[in-house]
Order: structure tokens, then sequence, then C-alpha cells
């Protein structure tokens, strides 16, 4: 089930408070001491800025691209976070001392955020919670679990998006066949399946409408670049960009490592965000680039 547009042309992308700000100290209040110590932690700071976290440099980017077509609302942010909105004036106040044009958003005291997603159109859900983000992806919203890591979007004009294949941009059905039978039978099926395309994953509807988004620049001018990182090697290489073709998706660079480590590619390539379903790549490139694990497919099942 794919997630629905909104009713107007807005990319709709959500954030939780601890993606969007550093609340790693609040958070350590709260676990050590509890929730009564951590809502008079955050009332009595609540004029104190919070400082960028993980997510903040890609969201500052995204809002920007509205302005580039003079229509601020196309990229919206909503906040979605399990505060109170008592204990979440301090991360308000902390969006407007940054500048951000964040207007919306649902503070739900501790309950799940993700049922107010459908009724804000959203199209990408990005948490440092991942019980939040396999609900998201359930609902079939695009969703990753923000790492903590070093990395924080580049200070360029253009937006980089880096994106894992199977399970992510494609559905796992590859993938079920490489982890039952291995590398030999994965490699002889998709040989035998070139011309079949692949059925989507979660994030095929997410880039789909940055697919979009990219068509109403000038190709060369463009402030989205998208770039398609996968541990795929010729003879596999054909089903996937066949895929694409059919989908009628076009992706800036494609990268068909053959299972070498990802992270020097993805810094040669400038990503702002990554967002694979490996956990071991996503610990090799959170310190690169902020990385998004995408909990989906055989790989993430328990």
């Amino acid at each position: 089930m794919n997630a629905p547009l909104s009713k107007d042309r807005r990319l709709v992308v959500a954030t939780s408070s601890s993606a969007l700000f550093d609340l790693s100290e609040s958070d350590a209040v709260y676990r050590h001491d509890g929730l009564k110590a951590y809502a008079e932690y955050q009332v009595e700071r609540e004029k104190e800025i919070l400082q960028p976290g993980d997510a903040y440099g890609l969201v500052r980017k995204l809002l920007g691209i509205g302005d580039l077509l003079d229509e601020p609302d196309r990229v919206e942010v909503i906040l979605l976070s399990r505060n109170t909105a008592d204990t979440g004036l301090r991360v308000f106040n902390s969006i407007q001392a940054h500048g951000l044009p964040i207007t919306r958003a649902a503070f739900t005291g501790g309950a799940a955020p993700y049922r107010y997603m459908r009724p804000f159109g959203c199209h990408l859900f990005l948490s440092s919670n991942p019980e939040d983000v396999r609900a998201a992806l359930e609902m079939g919203v695009a969703a990753a679990t923000i790492l903590h890591g070093q990395a924080g979007a580049l200070d360029t004009s253009a937006l980089h998006f880096a994106f894992d294949g199977d399970a992510v941009i494609f559905s796992d059905e590859a993938e079920q066949v490489y982890q039952s039978d291995g590398l030999e039978s994965f490699a002889a099926s998709e040989r035998n399946a070139a011309q079949t395309p692949l059925m989507g994953g979660p994030f095929k509807p997410f880039l789909a409408l940055l697919h979009e988004l990219q068509g109403e620049f000038p190709k060369e001018e463009s402030p989205i670049r998208t770039a398609l990182v996968t541990a795929r090697a010729a003879p596999a290489h054909e089903r996937v960009i066949r895929t694409l073709r059919a989908w009628n998706i076009r992706l800036d660079e494609s990268l068909f490592l053959g299972g070498m480590p990802k992270s020097a590619f993805l810094a040669a390539y400038g990503a702002d965000v990554f967002f694979d379903d490996t956990a071991e790549h996503c610990e090799d490139a959170r310190d690169v680039v902020v990385t998004g694990h995408v909990p989906s497919g055989i790989r993430n099942k328990p």
C-alpha cells in the first residue's frame, strides 16, 4: 500500500524532534530520572535553543527548494513529536530561533505519532525511534531511522540523495532469493528475469515525487540529485536499469559496487543522506553521511 499524495502539489516530510535537534542531554535525563524529571528539565530550559541534530541540515535544504521555485510551500516539513505541547515548547522555540519555516506539528504526549502521517499527507518520515519507523513503513509511508553520527548535510547548494536498491527503492523479492539460495542462484535468477521489472519498495513513491520535483527545474540547474548505491553488479544490473526505465524514473547516478563498502563512494558522490536496509552498511556510512536505516525486507525480519 502506497502513501496517499497530498491534495495539492506539496512534498511533505515529517521529522521527529530528536532527529531534527540534538536532544541527547534531555534524553539522558528521561532515561536516568524518569518522565517527571524530563518534563521539568525541558520546561526550565524552554528558552535555551537546541543545537542541530542529525537531520537538521537535510531539513534546511529541503525547505529551501520551495524558495527556488517561488513556491515556499512546495516542500513542507512537519514535526511529529512524542513530547507534550508543554515540553515541546522548547522545540518550537528552537525552530523559530533557527529560522526554519515549520508551522505544523503534532505533540502526542508519549503516544505513537505515526497515526497523524496520513492526515498530514506525509511522504517521508525521519525519526530516531525505530518502533515508530517500523509502524510508518507498515502504513505504506517511506520511513527511516536516522542514526547518530558525525556527518551533517554538506555545505553545497544541491541536495544529494543516495538510495540502496533492494528493500528500499525496489521490493526485496531478489534479496529473498539471495538469502535463501546464495549468490549464484541470485545472479541466475536476476539474469533470467532481466526483462521483468521489480516490484516497488517502500521508497519508490518518494523517489517518484523527487523525480517529479526535479522536472520543475532545468536539468543543469536542479537543486536535487539522486543516486542508486547498490551492492549489485553485472549481470544483476540489467533488471535494475530496466525497472527504472519501466517506472519512467531517472536517477542522476547509479553505482553498482559488487559488494564493495559504500562509505567512500558516498563521500565521493557528496551525499547529504543515504537510505539503506542493511544495518551493517548503515553503521559503515553513518560517520560519512547522514544515514537512515530502513527496517524493511527479509534482512530485517525478527
